[in-house]
């Protein structure tokens, strides 16, 4: 048995149901698990990229994956940077290797995950902790002689997904507006790290390109970067929870006075078109106002459902307007090492301040700084061994 320092989520009340499951914590302590077997191996975290998923698996929303994999506790962060300790039988890998994690625990037949490593996928140990075990074929090696640091490198699972996703919503733009000029119309984000990344390659694309920000300095990295930023505190009051909307008349004028102040920015930015591509990983409360936003032949694109995973959406109008709906998850592990590469050779790889990376005592800070929106980095790290 291997015994190494993590931090633990345990499993949540049996049979309780979504509403009434508690948010769980996550507890420092020793966690043992068998050694690895041939295809298998050993290797120390180095940096490790807060996910929605770790929030997710927190909040027991919308499953408890602990009950799910049948483990009365787990360690979660399935993305990141590791340093290879024993390679096991890998012909590919060696003692020393600095590789990121693919978090690709069971996928179908055409490359694409169907179970996520130290998520929903039994038997899997992530990487808070400070020693793990990885399929080999889930470790992808960083170019020796790379441009970029380790904690750039540990912000790629950001990047890969918007690849994967931007790669496909655009090509469907494209099936019904083929002659169009990019630079004519409209790519927007409610704010967000993947947000970010995908417009990046959208304006590389042509396209004008816009998203939301809640604080003067994000506001300031978006102008950095080339990207209009919009200032979300402008529509205080833009969420509208679809199973429970407002019904007193204050807050349904609140909602009215965001709406129509976010659709008049929508306008200016896109002289009157609406939004070509809206990247909406936000979810249930925002979706309202995407719909409202949206050009005609426009393409509504998510990875994700940050804050809400049901939505609803007229289908007659839907059909009306031509839009077309984009539905990603992670990215394809076959073109793992093609996306890591076009980072590599077009600097598209995010700028990380060290000081804002959380050591690995500071992990529950961290969980409750991001819960709460105190996190100012649109990729927040946690270091776990030092390099």
């Amino acid at each position: 048995m291997i015994h190494t320092d993590a931090w633990v989520l345990h499993a949540g009340p049996e049979n309780a149901d979504t509403e009434t499951r508690p948010t769980g914590t996550l507890h420092r302590e020793s966690f043992s698990f068998v050694e690895p077997r041939d295809h298998e191996a050993l290797v120390e975290p180095l940096y490790g990229s807060w996910e929605a998923n770790i929030e997710h698996a927190r909040s027991r929303r919308p499953i408890d994956v602990c009950r799910l994999r049948h483990e009365e506790k787990v360690v979660l962060g399935n993305l990141g940077i590791v340093r290879v300790l024993d390679p096991g039988m890998s012909a590919s890998l060696k003692e020393g290797d600095i590789c990121i994690v693919m978090p690709f625990s069971k996928r179908d037949r055409y490359g694409y995950a169907e179970l996520v490593y130290a998520y929903e996928a039994p038997q899997t140990i992530g990487l808070l902790a400070k020693r793990t075990k990885i399929d080999s074929e889930l470790l992808l090696p960083i170019p020796e002689d790379s441009k970029y640091s380790l904690p750039q490198w540990a912000a790629y699972a950001r990047y890969f997904t918007a690849w994967d996703n931007w790669r496909i919503a655009q090509r469907c733009w494209s099936t019904q507006m083929e002659d169009q000029d990019p630079g004519d119309h409209l790519v927007f984000g409610w704010g967000g790290g993947v947000v970010l990344a995908e417009l990046q390659l959208a304006k590389r694309a042509g396209f004008r390109v816009a998203m939301t920000a809640g604080s003067d300095a994000r506001l300031a990295e978006l102008d950095r970067l080339g990207i209009t930023g919009v200032d979300r505190r402008l529509f205080p009051h833009l969420t509208n929870d679809p199973d429970n909307p407002p019904n007193d008349p204050a807050s349904v004028a609140s909602y009215r006075t965001s709406e129509k102040e976010f659709l008049r920015t929508i306008n200016a930015l896109s002289n009157g078109a609406g939004v070509a591509i809206f990247v909406d990983n936000m979810g249930a409360p925002l979706y309202k106002a995407t719909v409202k936003a949206m050009a005609r032949q426009g393409v509504i694109t998510t990875v994700g459902w940050k804050q809400g995973m049901r939505t609803y959406n007229l289908r007659a109008s839907e059909c009306i307007n031509r839009h077309l709906h984009v539905n990603t998850h992670v990215w394809r592990y076959d073109d793992c090492a093609t996306i890591r590469d076009q980072q590599e050779r077009t600097a598209w790889i995010p700028s990380i301040d060290p000081a804002g990376i959380y050591d690995f005592d500071d992990v529950e800070q961290l969980a409750g700084d991001y819960t709460t929106g105190k996190v100012e980095s649109y990729f927040p790290l946690y270091r776990v061994n030092q390099t």
